[in-house]
């Protein structure tokens, strides 16, 4: 019993040192990319979505979710226009809510900071918003939206980056734009860099 018990423990460990071996061999997971100055350039494109406002309330049985998704165009190396659609859900006990919007944006790139993984930026945004929930108090269905937001942009691959945006919003309408109807908002992005005709 004892010579099987460790002819037992002595295949376990063999084995187990030959699976880790094979482990290390794998290449790791790309996390970065050294490619920020060629996203931003002339005549690229953006295209991707922020979510923000994802949660459960276990106590009033409420579940929301907004998704911004979002297309740009660079003009110049570092500055993009664009619109971002917002879309939001709200389902509670009695009802649901859902929230549109459409608001334009140019977004200006940093240089000053710039690494080739990252970039810091800064945008402003303007346009509409509304929900199917009408009626309420101090609330429009459909109202303008205006807003500015600063962000980092980590690039994990040679067209996407993983965006961090921190930014106040205005609006009367009921609707959450990121994670605040008026107010500071935060939120998480991915975004694709598409090179252009010329860039390819």
């Amino acid at each position: 019993m004892k010579t099987l018990l460790s002819l037992s423990i002595f295949l376990f460990v063999v084995v187990f040192s030959a699976a880790a071996q094979d482990l290390q061999d794998l290449p790791r997971p790309q996390t970065t990319a050294a490619v920020a100055d060629e996203a931003v350039r002339e005549g690229n494109w953006l295209v991707g979505a922020n979510i923000g406002n994802i949660g459960y309330n276990f106590e009033s049985n409420n579940f929301g979710i907004d998704i911004n998704p979002r297309a740009g165009y660079f003009l110049s190396v570092n500055a993009a226009i664009g619109a971002e659609v917002q879309l939001g859900l709200s389902i509670y006990d009695g009802g649901e809510e859902f929230r549109y919007g459409l608001t334009p944006f140019a977004r200006y790139y940093f240089p000053e900071g710039a690494a080739p993984t990252h970039r810091w930026f800064a945008e402003v945004l303007a346009g509409f918003a509304g929900s199917s929930l009408e009626d309420s108090e101090d609330d429009a269905s459909l109202s303008s939206v205006l807003g500015i937001r600063a962000g980092y942009a980590h690039f994990v691959s040679d067209n996407v980056a993983i965006e961090g945006i921190l930014g106040y919003t205005s609006t009367n309408a009921d609707i959450s734009v990121g994670n605040g109807s008026s107010g500071l908002n935060l939120g998480i992005g991915l975004q694709i860099y598409l090179p252009g005709r010329n860039n390819r």
